[in-house]
Parts: C-alpha cells; structure tokens; sequence
C-alpha cells in the first residue's frame, strides 16, 4: 500500500515532537499516526528523517538498528536517556504521544 504525503508529514511530526532524553518505538510511532505497520515508520525514516531527532525512534526491545548502534547509543546517552547493556529503558525514557 502507497504512503501518502500526509501519512509521511504524520509521522514527520510525531519524530520532532519527541523530546531530547525521551524515545519512541517504531510501533508507538505507527500507532500514533494511524498506519498499519511500523514498517511504514522505518521506510520513511530511511528516506526523510535527516532533519529529524532519527536517534530517538527505536526498535520495540529498545535496541537501535545494528548499523546505527554506535552513534545512536552515543546521542542518546548524550541527552541523558537511560541505557543499559546497548538497550534503552523503555519503562523510563518512553514518550508518550497525546492521544495514544
């Protein structure tokens, strides 16, 4: 199924709103926004997020992708979030959406 521009701008939003410390899951990010999958959210930051907060959007175990873990632990730790053994404690730094 195509993605629209407004469902790209959506998920835009919802990155830039997550604030420095806090983090969001690529599902939370779907769910906010009304898509099917979080498949959806990783494409588009895969091809629109150099703008955007990218290090604060995780996997659901609160792990980074592999080829990021490096510079994506070393942002995140930079902001303060807590980390432990190369995964974020999602209990603590998860950012809730309003409405979800």
């Amino acid at each position: 199924m195509p993605t629209t521009e407004a469902e790209v701008e959506r998920v835009r939003e919802l990155v830039a709103a997550i604030p420095p410390g806090r983090v969001a899951t690529y599902g939370d990010i779907a769910a906010a926004a009304g898509l099917s999958t979080p498949r959806t959210v990783g494409w588009i930051m895969r091809t629109d997020s150099a703008d955007l907060p990218w290090h604060r959007v995780l996997r659901a175990n609160g792990t980074p992708a592999p080829h990021l873990a490096h510079r994506q632990l070393a942002e995140l730790t930079a902001e303060g979030c807590p980390i432990a053994d190369g995964r974020v404690d999602l209990r603590r730094a998860r950012f809730r959406f309003a409405g979800t």
